[in-house]
C-alpha cells in the first residue's frame, strides 16, 4: 500500500506543477480535474471519506464546470478555426 500512496503523491506534484506551467487552458482544467480526483482518493486512503466526498463533488465536478463555463463564455472552448464567434 505504501508503493500506491506514494505514487500518488508523486502524481499531485506533477500535477501541480503541470497546471503551472500549461499554456493551454483546456489542458489546465484537464489535468486540475484529476489533481482533485487523486486527491479525493487520498483523503479515502487517509479514512476521511467526508473530506473525499467533499473533493471529489467540489474539486472535480462543481469547480470544473465552472472553469469550462468561463473558457466557453471568454471564446476558448468550441470554436473551431476559422469559425466565427
Amino acid at each position: 500500500m505504501l508503493i500506491i500512496e506514494w505514487l500518488l503523491l508523486i502524481f499531485l506534484i506533477v500535477c501541480a506543477i503541470a497546471v503551472s506551467i500549461s499554456s493551454n487552458l483546456l489542458n489546465s482544467i484537464i489535468i486540475f480535474m484529476s489533481y482533485s480526483l487523486v486527491m479525493a482518493v487520498i483523503w479515502v486512503l487517509l479514512r476521511s471519506p467526508d473530506l473525499a466526498i467533499t473533493e471529489a463533488a467540489v474539486g472535480a465536478g462543481v469547480t470544473s464546470v465552472l472553469f469550462f463555463l468561463a473558457l466557453r463564455k471568454i471564446g476558448q472552448m468550441g470554436h473551431k478555426d476559422g469559425e466565427e464567434k
